[in-house]
């Protein structure tokens, strides 16, 4: 991890010293953006750098391709969707709106990113296999940093009390699509925060699991893993020629095409 043990470093270092000199890498989180998927493959360079300080061996990491509309990450979050439409007062199912989340981040580094594309994709997909194209939203959670710095909006109490007002929010529905896990921030900011809200405005609501230890997701990680695998086996790396290469020897012409009949 990288703010508290295991740290990539010391992992890799434990890793070279058992053998290991090729890995694929697996980055939980299905949205790109620098600080959720950049940034942590920038911190495996650095590790696998400090592994040559230390005087070892380096691990080649490669990294599975995207997965954010992954039929098994679809296929759980969908599950997950249809668990808490059925939690509810079976009156307010068919008109309640899905309200998907993700952690919001600053709008300089979500104009450099497919970050926001990646969330509405997932939700776009997981509205689709429900096949509930209509009432859904999306929003944001989580926000910190400078007050006066511009995140990605809603926020999503503002977004509910929006269509409350608007008569747009009979009941709701609250997906963690931005998180793999119930973390603190989905306990507090959606199961305190929003669902504090919607009960302020009189909405009932329930709150979609996120797909933490689903088995299509576990099925969806072992998929990508797998294709990773056989990518780098059908296709191996070259060596990579050092950047200071042995001064070359000048020696007597070699004639690599047809020899002469002179």
């Amino acid at each position: 991890m990288r703010n508290w043990k295991p740290f990539l470093a010391d992992t890799l270092a434990e890793m070279s010293a058992a053998g290991v000199r090729r890995a694929i890498g697996f980055i939980t989180a299905a949205q790109k953006t620098y600080s959720s998927c950049g940034q942590y493959k920038q911190n495996v360079a650095d590790a696998r750098k400090e592994l040559a300080q230390r005087g070892l061996a380096d691990v080649d990491v490669r990294f599975v391709d995207d997965w954010n509309t992954h039929s098994g990450f679809i296929s759980a979050n969908a599950a997950r969707v249809a668990d808490a439409l059925n939690a509810l007062p079976a009156e307010h199912r068919e008109g309640a709106t899905v309200v998907f989340t993700a952690h919001t981040i600053p709008t300089s580094m979500a104009e450099k990113s497919v970050y926001a594309r990646n969330f509405e994709d997932a939700a776009r997909s997981v509205m689709h296999m429900l096949r509930r194209p209509q009432r859904w939203a999306l929003a944001y959670q989580s926000r910190s940093g400078r007050p006066e710095d511009p995140w990605l909006e809603p926020d999503v109490n503002d977004l509910l009390r929006a269509k409350r007002a608007a008569g747009e929010l009979s009941a709701v529905v609250l997906c963690p699509i931005g998180f793999l896990c119930d973390h603190v921030e989905v306990l507090w900011d959606l199961d305190r925060e929003a669902v504090e809200t919607c009960r302020s405005l009189g909405v009932p609501v329930a709150r979609a699991k996120a797909v933490n230890d689903h088995a299509l997701f576990a099925d969806l990680m072992a998929d990508v893993v797998r294709t990773t695998y056989a990518r780098e086996a059908e296709h191996p790396r070259l060596t990579i020629v050092p950047p200071n290469p042995p001064e070359r020897v000048e020696g007597p012409p070699v004639h690599r095409g047809r020899p002469s009949t002179k």
